[in-house]
């Protein structure tokens, strides 16, 4: 009996993977795994965003072809399929997620969803998955922006108001040079940055190499480009406005979290999430380093589903 996730199955689960993984020819160490089982689909696809190396227990309706519908051609991942394993009709196949929504399976057990360009290598001490980072509202000048970057210290509250995990979708709206979706990734999170602007796409990119963590970027205007991403679990809007907090509220995130630099638009911020449903806090927040001449002071407004 192992548990995965929350869920509880009636089969040797480590096992099964284990056979997965020798099946496919792959290092097993280090992998996720997670079940897309019992209503677990789409927190299993967010890990496999997020993650190089995940295996899913795969079920009726939340096989190969449905993760490849939600996979492909965003998150560039290797799938391998196995079928009966341990059992006459054992069958392990190497695919593209692509051609997994158009081949037919037999109940599959096992997807192994892995990127084949990771070299990384798993911690000598924790069997699955990977550590947590040792921290977080890191200092600004671990980001390159052409702006100003978020401070750590309202960082710090608006990650603690997302809440972001293993198994969350994160939108980072107006990122700039992402440092808030960054962090997220460092915290398990798939993310997704959102930026009309090219320059801060490739700001996001570089940031996201040099942290040694993975998001999407999609280039767009907010909220239209919106429609086109998958529904997220917490949102930070850091670009944007009203109309932009309003179109988010409409997909229900569970956190919804923008900063304003005074209380101009805080009514309106404020009318948009409690007329989608949401609990709305604000805090001012002044914080600045010990050697800045005064502290600049935000606003970080947040809003929770009721």
């Amino acid at each position: 009996m192992g548990t995965v996730m929350g869920e509880d199955l009636e089969e040797d689960v480590f096992g099964l993977v284990a056979r997965a993984f020798a099946g496919a020819g792959l290092d097993g160490a280090g992998a996720v795994v997670v079940s897309a089982r019992e209503g677990g689909f789409r927190r299993a696809v967010n890990v496999c965003r997020a993650h190089p190396k995940v295996a899913v227990l795969a079920g009726p309706g939340a096989g190969p072809a449905e993760l490849g519908r939600e996979l492909h051609p965003q998150t560039p991942r290797s799938f391998v399929v196995c079928e009966d394993l341990g059992g006459p009709d054992e069958k392990v196949v190497h695919v593209r997620p692509a051609e997994a929504t158009t081949r037919p399976w037999r109940r599959p057990q096992v997807v192994i969803v892995h990127d084949p360009r990771w070299r990384g290598a798993p911690s000598g001490w924790l069997v699955s998955g990977r550590p947590g980072p040792v921290g977080w509202a890191l200092p600004e000048e671990g980001f390159q922006s052409r702006g100003r970057v978020l401070d750590a210290g309202a960082r710090a509250l608006v990650l603690a108001r997302l809440g972001p995990g293993l198994g969350d979708l994160v939108w980072d709206i107006g990122s700039g040079g992402g440092a808030v979706g960054v962090e997220c990734a460092r915290l398990g999170a798939a993310v997704v940055a959102v930026d009309r602007d090219e320059a801060a796409c490739e700001l996001v990119r570089r940031n996201v190499r040099a942290h040694g963590t993975r998001l999407a970027v999609a280039r767009g205007e907010a909220p239209q480009v919106l429609a086109h991403l998958p529904d997220p679990d917490a949102v930070f809007v850091g670009g944007g406005g009203p109309g932009v907090v309003a179109e988010c509220a409409r997909r229900s995130p569970r956190s919804i979290v923008t900063v304003l630099d005074g209380p101009q638009r805080l009514g309106a911020v404020r009318e948009a999430l409690r007329d989608g449903g949401y609990l709305v806090e604000a805090v001012r927040l002044s914080a600045a380093a010990e050697e800045a001449a005064e502290p600049g002071a935000v606003l970080v407004v947040s809003g929770t589903i009721r």
